[in-house]
C-alpha cells in the first residue's frame, strides 16, 4: 500500500479559534472540513509544503519560524496510507480567503466534533483541545 505524505495547518486568531476549511464538490471527501494543507512534493520539505499550500488556498504568507509541530495523523484509508503531521500557526500575513475551499469556519476547539472532518482529521481534534483549553 502507497503512504502519501500531506502536511496540515491548525491556524489559530486571536481569540482561540482554529480555521477548518470545506473540501469543494468534485474533490475526494467533497463537503467534509479539514485542516488547511495539502500533498508534500517529492523532494520538498514538510514546512514548505505547508507554506505553499497556505498561500495556494488561503492567500496568506506565513515564515516557516511561525509553523509549530504539534503531532500527526497516521491513517489507512482503502487504496493508500494517510501520513499527516499537524503544525500549529498563530501568526501570518494577509487575509485568510477561499481560494480552493467551498468554505472556511473559525471555530472553538470544543465544537470542532459538530463539523464531518474525513478519519484522518478526526483524532487530530483531541490534541487541539488539549493545546487550547
Amino acid at each position: 500500500m502507497k503512504t502519501i505524505l500531506v502536511v496540515a495547518c491548525a491556524l489559530i486568531d486571536a481569540d482561540n479559534r482554529v480555521l477548518i476549511a470545506q473540501r469543494p464538490e468534485g474533490k475526494t471527501l467533497a463537503g467534509l472540513w479539514e485542516f488547511p494543507g495539502g500533498k508534500v512534493d517529492a523532494g520538498e520539505r514538510p514546512e514548505a509544503a505547508l507554506i505553499r499550500e497556505l498561500k495556494e488556498e488561503l492567500g496568506i504568507t506565513v515564515e516557516e519560524p511561525c509553523l509549530a509541530p504539534l503531532t500527526f495523523a497516521s491513517h489507512a484509508y482503502d487504496d493508500f496510507h494517510l501520513l499527516m503531521p499537524l503544525y500549529v500557526c498563530r501568526k501570518w500575513e494577509g487575509t485568510v480567503t477561499a481560494h480552493e475551499h467551498k468554505n472556511l469556519a473559525w471555530v472553538r476547539a470544543n465544537k470542532l466534533r459538530d463539523y464531518p472532518m474525513p478519519p484522518a482529521d478526526i483524532p487530530l481534534i483531541a490534541h487541539l483541545s488539549d493545546l487550547l483549553l
